[in-house]
């Protein structure tokens, strides 16, 4: 009965189980071979964080905050432009470019504290 019902342990592998042995003769176990990728969870959090940003971008702005926004910061994968660029572009002054994106960073701010 024992051996029956160890038998569907049988193809379980450990982590800590000892594949081979290194030069030196230590055991090397699978956990020194799987490489951990140490900042995946900073990754995660990171990807997380810009689509709640996008997601805010598209939601909370005015399209002409979103416009300056996105080029401003280059959401759209683009470079980030400068504000005279944008201004010369829109046939607005840099101030006022500046106005509009310190109210747009506003909104996204109240907004992303909010969520």
């Amino acid at each position: 009965m024992y051996f029956r019902s160890q038998r569907k342990f049988q193809g379980d592998v450990s982590l800590s189980d000892a594949i081979e042995s290194d030069r030196e003769g230590a055991a090397l176990s699978l956990m020194d071979v799987i490489k951990v990728d140490d900042d995946m969870l900073e990754n995660l959090d990171a990807k997380d964080a810009q689509a709640r940003v996008r997601r805010c971008v598209m939601t909370c702005l005015t399209e002409r905050e979103r416009e300056v926004v996105t080029r401003r910061y280059g959401l759209d994968g683009n470079r980030p432009q400068p504000q005279r660029e944008i201004a010369a572009s829109l046939g607005i002054s840099r101030s006022y470019i500046s106005r509009i994106e310190k109210k747009a960073l506003s909104k996204l701010r109240e907004a992303l504290e909010g969520e």
